[in-house]
């Protein structure tokens, strides 16, 4: 049976042992550096790769292109043979013969090329540290380079790009004063900073990046630099608004110096990885490319863009000459440029992004001054969002219970004037002070109904007017998809306009998807909200309607809710039917037995909502005293005694709350002295029997 190619690639894993074979103990591994043993080599620029797709592995040269060789035409070169007709099947019969068989009687062609290959310790015995084809310098092993202080004229230097001594400690960056090495020819040489000619290094764990800004040669690398390290990454934050990826170094300390987020790789021309921007992405809303605005900075920024456009990685062109002097952002801020500049470019490419949004958010907003013609009344239910900032809080109750009211309330603490006493129903609101974006999107109510609602809190909070920074949109016009698209672009938008977020309200959550019973969609929208209002450092209520059991939030959205919420608050009316009674369904930081329950009714002399009494602390007693005797009577209702597991187990299912919770709410059982232990420490818990006395029953 004749030889081919493919029995031959199969034998030897894409050709992979032909190359072992013939390089023998100086065989380089992939992807590693050596000179071509087929030439006076001086510069190790081989290296040998396997195409991903195919499994075949090639000889490539980037210094001589016409060294890009399988291993057949690496044979072939060994052997002077071309990889066609009859020489080529000489050449498969060499690979099966010198790999199977032994050596025949090309033994000494073969040992001549042994001969050159040991060459190779050139590029293999400089390691820990080699040169990349992206370095452009000087590769050396690495020796603790010697630093000193930094001069005043350094400093001075740094200065210029606004970037001072603690940005340099913080980046581990350092004036060096002598940088010892030995090049890829094995000649020694040392390098001497000088005040015309400075020296700073850039510091690894186990390497240094030495820069010379003034010198014809401006870097070299001495130590174990590692594959794919990104300077700046370890002082990034957890999680941040826009994380700019830039050229150099110097541009990362500027940035970093004037407030903003920034990493850079080894050089402009270094491939980004995709599972890095994948981690990033999610830790930051924006990943923007940042490098220099020449030809080439342009050219790979736009290759960049392209390759990571699955994680919608931006691109922002500074407007420089593109010259020596004015190319990349440290050069913008040393020619007087402030941060502000650099945000209202950003903005800029913002609007260009969000452009076809923004104009179809237009239409929808409530313009305060220009009302709309007076249609037919219609009741609709309006969300009220409060809470800490990075969470979310739900506001749930049933149609009609006074949601509407209670959130006017809450949106008039964020217009009015700190100083003036506003009717806020029993709860305090933070006043907007630096006047960022509080923003109020409805999903049910009509132009109208929402025109109305506005002017109700305008009144309520005793100004003329809203305020600019206070937007309010109508999106029952838009279909499901668009309103949600609406309402991520233009907070996004809003955030850098304003200078961040300080509420925001979602107005039937539920009309953001396709329903509430949709887990995928409905876990997407929650986890977004919640990412977001991390982001954004802000709060974000989100309006849900109550499950007809009454307890429960609606729905797959309404689990995910209960389970991503920071807080859960419930308005319904009270017994008289006139009133309505809002209450804590959960609170993650403390008990919601230790929120009072708000009474509000309309006043008629206000024309609005109010708060008809203050709680007390005996009020506050009392009301979680009732709910906990009302609870521990639901448990124990047909059982005598439960241990201690089985109450706590039964706690969380009344309650609605975790575990350790559960456990808050038996020790206050016992403070109040509703569950008693017969047998003593360790002994079953039952009710306490004087507890619905006829006597009690009246206290």
């Amino acid at each position: 049976m004749a030889l081919s190619k493919e029995d031959v690639l199969q034998a030897t894993e894409g050709g992979l042992a032909v190359f072992k074979y013939f390089f023998g103990s100086r065989f380089p591994g992939l992807k590693k550096p050596f000179l071509n043993p087929f030439y006076d080599d001086t510069k190790p620029s081989c290296y040998l790769f396997e195409n991903m797709d195919s499994g075949v592995v090639y000889f490539m040269d980037f210094g001589d292109q016409d060294f890009q060789l399988d291993c057949f035409g690496f044979v072939g070169k060994v052997f002077n043979l071309q990889c066609q007709g009859d020489e080529f099947l000489q050449i498969l019969e060499i690979i099966d013969s010198e790999l199977v068989l032994g050596l025949s009687e090309n033994h000494d062609r073969i040992r001549e090329i042994r001969r050159k290959i040991p060459d190779l310790k050139v590029a293999s015995e400089l390691k820990p540290q080699t040169i990349t084809p992206e370095q452009k310098g000087v590769s050396v092993p690495f020796v603790p380079p010697e630093q000193k202080d930094f001069s005043h004229e350094e400093l001075a230097w740094w200065q210029q790009y606004g970037i001072g001594p603690e940005v340099l400690e913080r980046y581990q960056v350092v004036s060096l004063q002598e940088f010892n090495g030995i090049n890829a020819n094995q000649v020694p040489f040392k390098i001497i900073s000088s005040p015309n000619e400075p020296m700073y290094g850039y510091l690894g764990n186990s390497y240094v990046k030495a820069y010379r800004p003034f010198s014809k040669r401006r870097f070299f690398y001495g130590g174990n630099t590692k594959e794919g390290h990104v300077f700046g990454l370890d002082q990034l934050p957890l999680r941040g608004d826009t994380l700019f990826i830039t050229g150099g170094e110097k541009d990362v300390l500027s940035l970093v110096s004037h407030g903003f987020n920034a990493i850079c790789f080894n050089s402009e021309s270094a491939t980004i990885p995709k599972s890095l921007i994948r981690r990033l992405s999610f830790r930051f809303k924006h990943v923007v490319m940042l490098y220099d605005v020449d030809a080439t900075g342009q050219k790979h920024m736009d290759k960049a863009v392209e390759s990571l456009k699955e994680y919608q990685v931006k691109k922002l062109l500074l407007p420089l000459k593109g010259n020596k002097e004015e190319k990349d952002i440290s050069d913008f801020f040393r020619l007087g440029h402030r941060p502000e500049e650099l945000l209202e470019l950003f903005r800029d490419m913002l609007d260009e992004h969000y452009k076809e949004t923004m104009s179809m958010l237009a239409s929808c907003e409530i313009r305060y001054g220009n009302p709309p013609e007076p249609p037919e009344s219609i009741i609709t239910i309006n969300d009220v969002p409060i809470g800490s900032t990075g969470n979310l809080l739900a506001i749930t109750g049933s149609e009609g219970s006074g949601k509407s009211n209670y959130l006017g309330a809450l949106l008039a603490g964020t217009i009015a004037n700190p100083e003036s006493e506003i009717e806020t129903l029993g709860s305090d609101v933070k006043s907007n002070k630096n006047g960022r974006a509080v923003l109020f999107y409805d999903t049910e109510q009509s132009e109208a109904q929402l025109y109305k609602n506005v002017s109700q809190i305008v009144r309520r909070a005793k100004v003329n007017h809203p305020p600019t920074w206070f937007k309010t949109y109508g999106l029952i016009g838009m279909n499901r998809h668009d309103r949600l698209t609406s309402i991520l672009h233009s907070m996004d938008r809003f955030y850098y306009e304003y200078g961040g977020i300080h509420l925001v309200v979602i107005d039937g959550i539920a009309d953001l998807i396709d329903g509430v019973n949709d887990e995928e969609s409905a876990v997407a929208l929650i986890d977004e909200l919640f990412r977001l209002a991390g982001i954004y450092k802000t709060v974000i209520i989100c309006v849900l309607h109550l499950s007809p059991s009454g307890y429960k939030l609606r729905g797959h959205l309404g689990s995910e809710v209960q389970r991503k919420a920071s807080g859960i608050l419930s308005v319904e009316r009270d017994d008289d039917k006139v009133n309505s009674v809002i209450k804590a369904l959960k609170v993650r930081d403390g008990s919601p037995l230790d929120v009072p329950q708000l009474v509000i009714g309309w006043d008629d002399n206000l024309k609005f909502h109010v708060l008809m009494e203050q709680p007390s602390a005996e009020m506050i007693q009392k009301h979680k005293y009732e709910e906990l005797l009302n609870k521990a009577a639901t448990i124990f209702e047909g059982n005598e005694s439960k241990s201690y597991s089985e109450i706590v187990s039964a706690l969380e299912e009344v309650f609605n709350v975790n575990q350790s919770q559960a456990k808050n709410y038996l020790r206050d059982l016992k403070k109040f002295e509703i569950l008693e232990q017969s047998d003593g420490r360790g002994s079953p818990y039952r009710l306490k029997p004087t507890l619905f006395s006829d006597e009690n029953r009246k206290n």
